[in-house]
């Protein structure tokens, strides 16, 4: 066995992980909500921009530390 571990731990270890894997590209994947609609007309080069419907716009003012 792989580092010398039990066929039991293995098992265990692998299964988290493929676990952890797929629940995490789930979360990224509902975070960004992307647009994946099929354009009749492609976009001329330049005018296609992708829209990230998860994603909301903040205003974020510079903060200058004072040391």
């Amino acid at each position: 066995m792989p580092a010398g571990v039990s066929w039991a731990t293995f098992l265990k270890t692998f299964a988290a992980s493929l676990l952890t894997m797929c629940a995490e590209a789930k979360g990224v994947q509902r975070y960004h909500r992307l647009d994946l609609t099929i354009l009749e007309i492609p976009p001329k080069p330049g005018e296609f921009k992708m829209k990230l419907l998860g994603m909301k716009k903040t205003h974020h003012e510079p903060q200058v530390s004072r040391q």
